[in-house]
């Protein structure tokens, strides 16, 4: 917010001749017998001219709110060079035995796995400290992608994830990052893949959510152990961090619902009240929160007292496009726009606060996600990997 003006008595913003006419103009004062009162005349002009530009600061602030968030967009606190576009990013949520986080990225016919230390984390780092470990190559563009927590880089190093392409297909890679790499292709789903996650105790199942309307949730040999029909397309599918039974699965029509995969019934449902909803996020250190965005909005529902949200707030001019919540606080939360446009936009709120905490922008970015410990996201972009580290 524009800081009020500070007035002294030797302001010069206003000529004395309009001053003293605005101060005797109504009043039924002259002008000499104004100023043969020095303390009055004094104390009217401060009044007139405080008058004067706090209306202009009003006006300002009025009228300005879209521009004054441009011009607080904040550049990213580190950035990672790439040699591609990125399209998809995701920090592992899972511990990797070592004080480095592990961090994959995603392209045109590639997988990218590293490790990231920042300066927060250790002091003789100067910003951030980015390792590859290996790159994987990727028969078509990944478009989504989600970590196992079986990755390690203690004893015996193991990387595994699972990707989701344009070809209806998920790709579970495992590497010891030296001579064994194995791939396997999951095949069922009949059209585009939105989302994946993998079980997170012990990551033995994976739960995919597709256009297809269905949920799919298949073991590592790529066997479907249960498939879950949905009413429109499948946009965001979550795990239970420990309930290893509960699945949280979002629907584009604005609908999300929990399923018990012993019954493989739904136990629970949230309602958007608008469509699409474009993405859905369950807070894994507060499971009784939810978020989402629908529309231009981001919604937040307390699963226990509604089925509809408790808060709704106006995010995105150009629609929003993904959700996240941190995995550091439960108050955190980010959001972006649609990606394909100059630039993106992301905004990260904190839910004691009635605007953003920070806005930030990147050139056509794509992907989201929350390190593990730190209140810090991630965005790809041209070339690049873009940090923001936010206060808390």
């Amino acid at each position: 917010m524009t800081d009020l003006p500070f007035i002294s008595r030797s302001t010069k913003c206003f000529s004395t001749t309009k001053t003293e006419m605005a101060c005797t103009s109504g009043l039924g004062i002259s002008t000499s017998w104004l100023k043969s009162n020095p303390l009055l005349y004094t104390a009217l002009l401060l009044i007139w001219t405080f008058r004067v530009q706090f209306k202009l600061w009003s006006k300002d602030t009025r009228t300005g709110t879209h521009s004054m968030q441009e011009d607080s967009s904040r550049s990213p606190s580190y950035t990672v060079a790439c040699e591609d576009y990125v399209h998809v990013v995701e920090f592992s949520p899972f511990s990797s035995g070592t004080p480095a986080s592990l961090l994959a990225y995603g392209g045109n016919q590639y997988v990218v796995v590293g490790t990231c230390l920042f300066q927060e984390e250790d002091m003789e780092i100067e910003g951030v400290e980015f390792n590859v470990l290996r790159a994987f190559h990727h028969e078509l563009r990944v478009d989504a992608l989600a970590w196992s927590p079986e990755s390690r880089l203690d004893r015996i190093p193991t990387i595994r994830f699972c990707t989701a392409a344009a070809d209806r297909r998920l790709r579970l890679l495992t590497s010891d990052l030296q001579d064994r790499h194995e791939v396997k292709v999951m095949e069922g789903h009949t059209s585009y893949i939105n989302h994946l996650v993998f079980e997170p105790t012990e990551g033995k199942q994976i739960a995919s959510v597709s256009d297809d309307h269905t949920c799919r949730v298949w073991d590592l040999d790529g066997n479907e152990s249960t498939t879950l029909r949905l009413r429109s397309p499948g946009i965001s599918v979550c795990w239970h961090p420990e309930e290893v039974f509960k699945l949280m699965v979002a629907e584009k029509k604005g609908t999300i619902r929990f399923y018990d995969l012993v019954t493989q019934q739904a136990i629970l449902s949230l309602d958007c009240g608008q469509s699409p909803l474009m993405s859905a996020d369950w807070c894994l250190t507060n499971t009784i929160k939810v978020g989402a965005v629908a529309g231009n909005d981001w919604l937040i529902w307390d699963i226990t007292r509604s089925s509809y949200p408790q808060e709704k707030r106006p995010a995105h001019i150009d629609k929003a496009r993904l959700f996240k919540w941190s995995r550091a606080n439960e108050n955190l939360f980010a959001t972006t726009g649609c990606p394909g446009k100059i630039s993106s936009q992301l905004l990260i709120h904190h839910l004691g606060h009635p605007q953003p905490v920070m806005i930030g922008s990147v050139p056509v970015g794509s992907g989201l996600s929350w390190h593990r410990t730190l209140p810090l996201c991630v965005i790809g972009g041209d070339r690049k990997l873009c940090f923001w580290m936010t206060e808390m």
